[in-house]
Parts: structure tokens; C-alpha cells; sequence
């Protein structure tokens, strides 16, 4: 048998790269990465659980489940995603006003439907219906989009943004208006467009500040801008995370060693809290690997939507990248005292259930554009 250059290492790199992308239409960079993050976020888990075991492996069960939906999203070619995403967005909108009429009310907000057998949150579906619809609505015409189909997209956003703003769910509502606004970002709308769009959102600040926004919400808005203001009350949890970040320095105080987490300091730390654990034991170090791993994965995903080869796959891979984006900046800002607390868990790190399940489902559809794409080709 000749081998190709490089030997049997190459051989089998190959081969297995062929398993990979032809069977199961997985991309294996794409992969490698995620399992990298998932695998810090396991490590820092354990530390930030006090070091019980029964947690982390609850969080692997979670990731597994994950990790099959991704196996299953990557089947669907790209062609089939486009047929279905009017179905699928109107769907998921039927579920959201279900939500307001007979969801289960917990924590003072109304955001889960209960199916007897599981409960779960129809706004997480719509991080990957919106991106799909409004990517369907834009790669119907010419790019870039015109103002007529753009006020069109931008109703198409408001409807599900407004039923989740609702229940109310500021962070959902965040994320899921960041996946749509990508999305039509990368259709090309002019500067024009952009400057009239950011007009008419201040006008609405102030009624949004005012009638759209419960209590708490505004009060999140307030301790961001003055956290000392209230230091035992709503800027306890700024204050506390911020403490631990500095305290890391550059190397950290070591794994299973940070004080601000095990003495119970920083609330939420297995979930929203999660990065203030790895920088106070890692340091500096620490924070550069993990932003690190998200930039690659960011710059796969951009690679990924650069090479697909129609505008409905270029525009659906490229704004689910940049909801990743989104969902990393707004996490690591919010512990950081950079913008206000909006609830969001750190991607693939923070434990959790349902978001790693969409978020890993995301990645699914961004392996199926690229490893379609490579069949066709072919």
C-alpha cells in the first residue's frame, strides 16, 4: 500500500477527517475546540461546586445530551434548514404566546412549559429559529437588503424580542435580539439604515425605561452604574465578582483554591458567576486561555460562513457566530462590572441545561453548512 506524504500519521489524520466530515458531517476543528472549552468548564465546575462530584456529573449527562443534538443538527443539510425555517420560526412564535397564557410561573417570571414529562423554555428555541427565519427572509432578494425589507426584518425581530421581554427574560431577550440584528448586520444594510435604527431605539429608551422594564430590571441598570451605591444589596454580586478577578492577579491562587468561591462570596458561582471562579484560581493566565479557545471558535465559525456557498448558509453560519459572540461578551462584561447583570451563563463553562443544549445545537447547523458544502463540492 503507498501511503501519502507524511506517513501513517498523515494517513490516518486524513481518514479520520474523512470519517468525520462524510459520515457524520462533523468538523473536526470545530469539535476539537468545543471539547476543549467543555473540558475547562468541567474543571473549573468541580472547583466552583466545592469539589462534589455528583454536580459535575450531572453537567456531563447535560453535555452529552448536547453533544448528540449537535450529531443530530449536523445531519440537516442546509437546503432543508432553509425550507423549514418559516415553519419552525412560526412554531416556536405559537409556543412563546402559549408561554404568557399558561406557562409555569417561577421567580416571579413566566417562562416555562410544562409537558408532564419535562419542562422547558421555548425562547431557547428561538436563538436558532430567529437567526433561521430572518436568514431565509434576507437570501430571498438581492443583498444588500433595502429599507422596504429591512423595516420588514426588523418587525420579524421585535415580535419574538417582545413576547420574551414579556415574561419577562431580559437576557434571552438580549441574545435573541443580537442573533437576529447579526444576521441582518451581515445582509449589508447601510450606514443609513444603521444610524436611523440607533435613532429610533434611544427614542425608545426612555418608554422602554419606564413601561417596558419591571422593578428589578431597572435596578440592575443602577447598581451597573454605581454598584457601591447598595454594597450588601443589588451591588453585592458586582462587588464580590470584581473582588475575586483582582484577586487572581496573574497566576491565580490555584485550582480548588480560591477563597471568594469556597468561602461562598460570589453568588451563582457554577452558573451566571462562573468566570469570576476561573480568574480568581487561574489568574490572568487563565483568562487568556479561555479567551482564547472563544476566539478560535469564533474564527471557525467566521471561516466557516466565509466558505459556505449560498447567501441563506452564509448568512444563518455567520450570525450564529456572532451570537456566540454576544452570548461571551455580555457574560464576561457582566461579571466584570462592564455592563449590568442580565443573567446570562458563560457558554460551555457555566452549568446549566437548557442554553448549552441550543448552544451546542447552534454548532450542529454551523457543521452541517461546512461539511454539506465539502459533499457538493466534491
Amino acid at each position: 500500500m503507498n501511503w501519502p506524504a507524511g506517513g501513517v500519521n498523515e494517513a490516518a489524520r486524513r481518514a479520520t477527517g474523512g470519517l468525520l466530515q462524510r459520515a457524520l458531517h462533523l468538523d473536526g476543528v470545530l469539535l476539537a475546540l468545543l471539547a476543549l472549552l467543555a473540558g475547562i468548564g468541567v474543571v473549573v465546575l468541580y472547583s466552583a461546586f466545592g469539589g462534589r462530584i455528583e454536580p459535575v456529573h450531572d453537567h456531563l449527562i447535560r453535555l452529552g445530551i448536547g453533544l448528540g443534538v449537535l450529531v443530530v443538527a449536523a445531519q440537516i443539510p442546509p437546503w432543508r434548514l432553509a425550507r423549514l425555517a418559516p415553519w419552525v420560526f412560526g412554531a416556536v412564535l405559537l409556543l412563546l404566546v402559549a408561554v404568557l397564557v399558561a406557562g409555569q410561573i417561577g421567580g416571579g417570571a413566566r417562562r416555562w412549559l410544562d409537558l408532564g414529562v419535562i419542562g422547558f423554555q421555548p425562547s431557547e428555541l428561538m436563538k436558532l429559529a430567529l437567526p433561521m427565519m430572518v436568514a431565509w427572509l434576507m437570501a430571498r432578494g438581492p443583498l444588500p437588503v433595502s429599507l422596504g425589507r429591512a423595516a420588514i426584518t426588523v418587525l420579524v425581530i421585535a415580535v419574538p424580542v417582545g413576547l420574551i421581554g414579556a415574561q419577562p427574560d431580559l437576557g434571552t431577550a438580549v441574545l435573541v435580539a443580537a442573533a437576529g440584528a447579526s444576521v441582518l448586520f451581515l445582509g449589508g444594510i447601510g450606514w443609513r439604515l444603521m444610524g436611523l435604527m440607533a435613532v429610533l431605539v434611544s427614542a425608545a429608551a426612555p418608554l422602554l425605561w419606564f413601561f417596558g422594564m419591571q422593578d428589578y430590571q431597572r435596578q440592575r441598570v443602577l447598581t451597573f452604574l454605581d454598584p457601591e451605591r447598595d454594597p450588601l444589596g443589588a451591588g453585592y454580586n458586582i462587588i464580590q465578582s470584581q473582588i475575586a478577578i483582582g484577586s487572581g492577579g496573574v497566576s491565580g491562587k490555584g485550582w480548588l483554591n480560591g477563597t471568594q468561591a469556597h468561602l461562598e462570596f460570589i453568588p451563582e458561582r457554577h452558573t451566571d458567576f462562573v468566570f469570576a471562579v476561573m480568574a480568581e484560581e487561574f489568574g490572568l493566565f487563565g483568562v487568556i486561555m479561555i479567551l482564547a479557545v472563544y476566539l478560535a471558535i469564533i474564527a471557525r465559525g467566521l471561516w466557516i460562513a466565509h466558505e459556505a456557498q449560498d447567501n441563506f448558509s452564509r448568512l444563518l453560519a455567520g450570525g450564529l457566530t456572532l451570537t456566540f459572540f454576544v452570548y461571551c461578551f455580555v457574560n464576561i462584561g457582566m461579571v466584570s462590572g462592564l455592563l449590568p447583570v442580565v443573567g446570562l451563563p458563560l457558554p460551555l463553562v457555566s452549568y446549566g441545561g437548557s442554553s448549552m443544549v441550543t448552544l451546542l445545537a447552534g454548532f450542529g447547523i454551523l457543521m452541517a453548512i461546512h461539511t454539506h458544502r465539502r459533499m457538493w463540492s466534491s
